[in-house]
C-alpha cells in the first residue's frame, strides 16, 4: 500500500540525515569525497511515529504536540472536549457514544487509563473516520481516536480551578493532584480530584413563575427560591493506572481501578394547598419553608479494566475488559398531607390568609439502583496474505459483555431486576485493488472493505449486521470512500430497566393548550420497547488542497433509515398525544398534571444531512537559530530523556545520541530495501523528490524543504544533477555496514544516552524527539490552528405509528423541546507562541418551528438561531519570563469565558411573548461563564 513507500522514503530520510549512522558507515572508507556526504548533518525523524495508524482512510484531524499546546488543555479528556466536532460520528448513530479510543495504536479497557494525563504527554493525535473503527472490533458508527505518547515523561501536577457566572449566583471549585511516569516500556498513573458546585434558584434569576402556582397571601414564602435551576453537586474521584511494555515477547499488559462518588442536591418547590372557607372562598397558599421538597441523589461507581496486546505472527492480539459497579440511591421528599389543614379551613377554625407551619417535613421514599457491567473483547489484527496491490489485512473480533440492573422504589413497594448476556463476534476484511505505481496504479489506490457480525442478546436472541465499502485515492490528496450499513440494534438496557421515579413540579409546555404548567414527570425504563433496524449510506471525500499547507476539505453525505426506532418520549404535541393516549393525564379541566416520559418505539426514521469540513494548521513569525546553535529547551515535567537546562544536545536521534531500538530496527528495514535488487532505484527516486521540491509535508508535518534539499545537494554531479554513481556509493555503504556498530557511541568518542524502546514515540521532553527538519517545538515560531465544521440536514422525519401522518423534524413537527434546525456549525481556532496562546470556540445553531395544533389556545413557537463563542487564554509564566527554576517554572495560568457574549435562544409565541417555560434563564440559567484555572508541574 502507499504507506509503506512512504515509510520507505521517512526511513531514508532518517537516514540520510543521522550523524551517528554516516560516521558508522563512512569511518572505513576514505576514498568517498567528504562532500558526498554531510559530516555535521541534523537529526531527521521522517518514519511514522511508532503506533501510529495504519489505515486506507484519511484522517479527519491530526495534532502534533505543537497543535496539542496550541489548543490549551490540561488533561486529555479536556483536549478531547476541544476537539468534540471532529470526534462525534456525522453518521448519526451510535447514541452519543465516545469515539473509539487508542494508546498508541492500541486499544484500552477503559478512558480511565489515560483520562487525566497532561497533553503535554502527547506525541501526536489522530482522528479517523468511522469506518476505522471496523479494525478494531466495532461498529462504523464511532470515530476513532489515537493517542501517541511520548517515551519518556515525567510530571508531578497540581491544579485549582475556579469557575462561575459573571453575574454570580453558583460557582465551581475543583482541586486535581496528579502523578504521571512513562520509562521504559512502562507507565504509572495516579489520579486524585474532587470538584463542588454550589447551588443556584430560579428566584436568584427572577424566573416567572406558571400561574397559580404563587401564593397572593404576604409572609407565604416564594417557590422560585426553592426550585433549583443548577443543583448542589459534590464529586470525588480516585484512579490509579500502571502499564508495562515486554520488550523481549512484544506484549504489553495495562491495569486500571477507579473510585468514584458523586452526591446532588435538587430543590423541587414547596408544598401547596387549596384552603376553602365556610363562604366558599378559596385561596391558594404554599408553606414548608424550613422543609422545601428535595431530591438527594448519592452514588458510588468500583472500576477495574486491564488490556493485553501481544504479537503473534502476522497479527496482533488484543484483549481488553472493564468491570463497573455503581450503587445509586435518590431520596424524594413526600408532600406533606393536606388534610387538616383544608379542613380546619373549611370548618372556619383556620383563615384563609392565616398562618401556615414551616415545617412541612412528611418523610421521604427511596428509589435504588445497583448496577454491575463486565465488557470484554478480543481482537485479532493483522495481514492475511500480500497481494500485488499491498497486504489482504483482517480483524477478528470476539467480545462477552454482561450487565445486571437491580432497581427498587418504596413508592411502588416492589423490586425489579434486569439482565442481559451479550455474546458478539465478527471479521472486518480490507482487500487492496490497486496501488499507485504498482497494480492498477493507473487509477490510483482503491481498496475494499467488508465487515460481518453477529451479537446473541440473552433478552433479544440474535442480532445481524454487514457493511461493505470502497476507499479510492485518486491522488495523494484526494480521497473519496463509500460504505454501505446494515444493522439490527437492540434498546440499551438502561432503556428497558432503569427505575421508575417520579419528579415533582417540573415545568412542562403544554401545545394542545398553549400553556406552561408544573406536571409531575415520570422518567424510567420501558421493558415493551423492540429492536431497531438501520440501513445507512455514508460517501465521504476529503482533498487535501495543494494551494494551502497543511489543510484539507472534507464533505460526508449521510443517509440514514430505522425502523422500529427506540427514542426518549418526545414533546407533547397533538400528533403525539394521539399516539400515546395513555401516556398523558389531564384533569377534569383538560389540565395536564402527569406526563410518562419514559422510552417510546417510533415506526420509521429517515434522515440525510451533508457535513463539511476544513482543517488547517501551520507555522508563523520567524524562527530562532537552528538548535545546533543554540540551548535546547528544557523540558518540562522533568521529562527523564532530555539533557539539563543548558546542556547542547550531542548528534545523532533525537533526545540523546544513540539511536533507539525502534529507530535501529526502522534502519535495518530500509538498509533491507536498499540492498534488494531495486535499491538503487529506490534511492534515486527519493533524491529525484526532493530534488524536484516535491511536497512531502503532507506525510511528514513539519518537513523542512529548504534542508533536504540541502543534503540532498551532496548527492549532486558537477551537471547539477543527482549523480547515479553517488547514490550507488551511499548504497554500497550502506549495505556494507556493520549493524553491530550503531551501538558503539556517536562520533569521536561521544558518548549519548539511547532512548527507551518502549512507552510511546521518541521523545525529549516537550517538542523532544523531532528533527529540525521537522520543526522543534521552540523553534520561536507560533502556531496556528483552525478546524470549522458544518452540518445541514437535507431530510428528518419520523412515523410515530402506522396510520399518523409523518412528521417533518424540519418542518414544524417535532419530537424534542427546542425543533430541529436546518443548520449547525462549529468552530476551533488556535493560537500559540513562545508559552502564550489562546484558543477561541464557537457553536451555531439555525432557527427551528414547532407548529401548534391550530385550534384556539395553541400556538406555534419559534426558536431564534444562536451563536456562542468560548475563549481561552493561557500562559506558561516559566517560559514568558525565561524562568529555568523557582515557582514560576512550569506555572501555567489559564482564562476561560465561555459565552463570551452572553447570548440566548429566544423562544416566541405567536404573539411574540415568550411562554413560560422556555423563559431564558430556564433554557441557559449560567450565561456568561468565566474561570481561571492555575496548574503547577513539578
Amino acid at each position: 500500500m502507499k504507506w509503506q513507500t512512504r515509510l520507505a522514503l521517512g526511513t531514508a530520510l532518517a537516514s540520510l540525515s543521522s550523524p551517528a549512522l554516516y560516521a558508522q558507515t563512512t569511518a572505513d572508507d576514505s576514498s568517498v569525497d567528504d562532500d558526498t556526504l554531510p559530516s555535521n548533518a541534523i537529526v531527521v525523524t521522517g518514519e511514522r511515529l511508532r503506533g501510529q495508524l495504519q489505515v486506507e482512510q484519511a484522517p479527519v484531524l491530526e495534532l502534533n504536540e505543537e497543535d496539542i499546546a496550541a489548543v490549551g488543555a490540561t488533561s486529555i479528556q479536556e483536549l478531547l472536549e476541544a476537539i468534540s466536532p471532529q470526534t462525534g460520528s456525522s453518521r448519526g448513530r451510535g447514541g452519543g457514544a465516545p469515539p473509539v479510543l487508542l494508546l498508541n495504536g492500541i486499544r484500552i479497557g477503559s478512558f480511565r487509563e489515560m483520562r487525566s494525563f497532561p497533553p503535554e504527554a502527547i506525541a501526536k493525535v489522530e482522528v479517523m473516520p468511522e469506518e476505522v473503527a471496523q479494525k478494531f472490533g466495532y461498529p462504523p458508527d464511532r470515530r476513532v481516536v489515537n493517542m501517541i505518547l511520548k517515551e519518556n515523561f515525567a510530571s508531578n501536577e497540581i491544579e485549582l480551578e475556579f469557575e462561575g457566572p459573571d453575574r454570580g449566583g453558583y460557582n465551581a471549585f475543583e482541586q486535581e493532584a496528579t502523578l504521571l511516569r512513562i520509562k521504559d516500556g512502562g507507565r504509572f498513573n495516579v489520579n486524585i480530584s474532587a470538584n463542588e458546585v454550589t447551588a443556584l434558584t430560579e428566584g436568584e434569576r427572577d424566573v416567572l413563575q406558571a400561574e397559580g402556582t404563587q401564593s397572593d397571601i404576604a409572609g407565604d414564602p416564594d417557590p422560585a427560591d426553592y426550585r433549583t435551576l443548577v443543583p448542589r453537586s459534590f464529586e470525588f474521584e480516585l484512579t490509579g493506572n500502571w502499564a508495562k511494555a515486554l520488550m523481549d515477547s512484544g506484549s504489553s499488559l495495562s491495569l486500571n481501578a477507579t473510585y468514584e462518588h458523586s452526591d446532588s442536591t435538587s430543590l423541587s418547590g414547596l408544598n401547596s394547598v387549596i384552603l376553602t372557607d365556610p363562604n366558599n372562598a378559596q385561596a391558594f397558599r404554599t408553606f414548608g419553608a424550613n422543609d422545601p421538597l428535595e431530591r438527594r441523589s448519592s452514588s458510588d461507581s468500583f472500576s477495574a479494566a486491564a488490556s493485553w496486546s501481544k504479537p503473534l505472527g502476522d497479527f496482533q492480539m488484543t484483549v481488553t475488559s472493564d468491570a463497573v459497579y455503581t450503587d445509586s440511591k435518590t431520596e424524594i421528599d413526600r408532600r406533606a398531607d393536606v388534610t387538616a389543614l383544608q379542613d380546619a379551613a373549611l370548618a372556619g377554625d383556620l383563615a384563609l390568609d392565616g398562618a401556615l407551619p414551616v415545617d412541612a417535613y412528611n418523610g421521604y421514599d427511596v428509589s435504588g439502583s445497583k448496577i454491575y457491567t463486565s465488557v470484554n473483547k478480543a481482537t485479532l489484527r493483522g495481514s492475511l496474505a500480500d497481494l500485488p496491490a499491498g497486504e489482504l489485512s483482517a480483524t477478528f473480533d470476539a467480545g462477552f459483555d454482561w450487565k445486571r440492573i437491580d432497581s427498587s422504589d418504596t413508592r411502588t413497594l416492589s423490586d425489579s431486576s434486569v439482565t442481559r448476556r451479550r455474546l458478539n463476534s465478527g471479521v472486518n476484511v480490507v482487500v487492496p485493488i490497486a496501488e499507485a505505481g504498482a497494480a492498477w496504479g493507473a487509477i490510483g489506490d482503491l481498496s475494499a472493505n467488508f465487515g460481518a457480525g453477529f451479537e446473541d442478546l440473552s433478552d433479544f436472541g440474535m442480532l445481524y449486521d454487514w457493511s461493505a465499502g470502497l476507499t479510492w485515492s485518486l491522488t495523494d490528496g484526494l480521497t473519496l470512500s463509500g460504505t454501505y450499513i446494515a444493522a439490527d440494534s437492540a434498546p440499551s438496557i438502561s432503556q428497558l430497566g432503569n427505575p421508575v421515579v417520579e419528579t415533582l413540579n417540573v415545568p412542562v409546555y403544554d401545545f394542545v393548550n398553549g400553556e406552561t404548567v408544573l406536571a409531575t414527570v415520570i422518567s424510567g425504563g420501558n421493558p415493551d420497547l423492540v429492536e431497531e433496524s438501520q440501513r445507512d449510506w455514508k460517501f465521504n471525500a476529503t482533498w487535501e488542497l495543494p494551494f494551502w499547507e497543511s489543510t484539507s476539505l472534507s464533505v460526508d453525505y449521510i443517509r440514514n433509515r430505522s425502523r422500529n426506532v427506540s427514542s426518549s418520549f418526545p414533546v407533547l404535541t397533538a400528533a403525539i398525544e394521539q399516539a400515546f393516549p395513555d401516556r398523558v393525564t389531564r384533569d377534569n379541566t383538560g389540565q395536564l398534571v402527569q406526563i410518562d416520559r419514559r422510552p417510546v418505539t417510533f415506526a420509521r426514521g429517515k434522515a440525510e444531512r451533508l457535513v463539511f469540513g476544513l482543517t488547517t494548521r501551520g507555522s508563523f513569525g520567524k524562527a530562532k537559530a537552528a538548535e545546533s546553535e543554540a540551548p535546547s529547551r528544557p523540558a518540562p515535567a522533568a521529562a527523564e530523556s532530555a539533557p539539563e537546562a543548558g546542556q547542547r544536545r550531542g548528534p545523532g536521534f533525537g533526545a540523546g545520541g544513540m539511536p533507539s531500538e525502534e529507530q535501529r530496527a526502522a534502519f535495518m528495514r530500509f538498509r533491507e530495501r536498499v540492498c534488494a535488487d531495486d535499491g538503487a532505484d529506490m534511492l534515486m527516486r527519493l533524491a529525484e523528490a526532493v530534488d524536484r521540491g516535491d511536497d512531502l509535508s503532507v506525510d511528514f508535518p513539519g518537513f523542512d524543504a529548504e534542508r533536504a534539499s540541502q543534503m540532498v545537494s551532496r548527492l549532486r554531479g558537477e551537471d547539477g544533477k543527482i549523480d547515479p554513481a553517488r547514490v550507488a556509493q551511499l548504497r554500497e555503504r550502506l549495505c556494507s555496514f556493520d549493524p553491530s556498530a550503531m551501538g558503539r557511541g556517536a562520533p569521536g568518542g561521544t558518548t549519548a544516552a539511547s532512548a527507551p524502546s518502549g512507552g510511546g514515540a521518541p521523545s525529549g521532553g516537550r517538542g523532544g524527539g523531532r528533527g529540525a527538519m521537522f520543526g522543534r517545538g521552540d523553534d520561536g515560531r507560533g502556531r496556528y490552528f483552525v478546524n470549522l465544521s458544518h452540518t445541514l440536514e437535507l431530510e428528518n422525519t419520523v412515523l410515530i405509528a402506522e396510520g399518523l401522518p409523518e412528521l417533518d423534524l424540519l418542518d414544524g413537527d417535532a419530537t424534542g423541546e427546542t425543533g430541529q434546525a436546518r443548520h449547525s456549525t462549529s468552530l476551533e481556532v488556535g493560537i500559540f507562541r513562545q508559552g502564550k496562546g489562546m484558543r477561541l470556540s464557537g457553536r451555531y445553531t439555525g432557527k427551528a418551528r414547532i407548529d401548534g395544533t391550530g385550534l384556539p389556545g395553541s400556538s406555534d413557537l419559534f426558536f431564534s438561531d444562536l451563536a456562542t463563542l468560548d475563549l481561552r487564554v493561557f500562559a506558561d509564566l516559566g517560559q514568558v519570563f525565561d524562568k529555568e527554576e523557582g515557582f514560576l517554572k512550569n506555572l501555567r495560568l489559564s482564562f476561560r469565558a465561555d459565552n463570551i457574549f452572553d447570548g440566548r435562544r429566544k423562544v416566541t409565541d405567536e404573539t411574540g411573548a415568550v411562554p413560560i417555560s422556555y423563559q431564558p434563564f430556564l433554557i441557559d440559567p449560567t450565561g456568561r461563564y468565566l474561570g481561571i484555572d492555575i496548574r503547577k508541574m513539578f
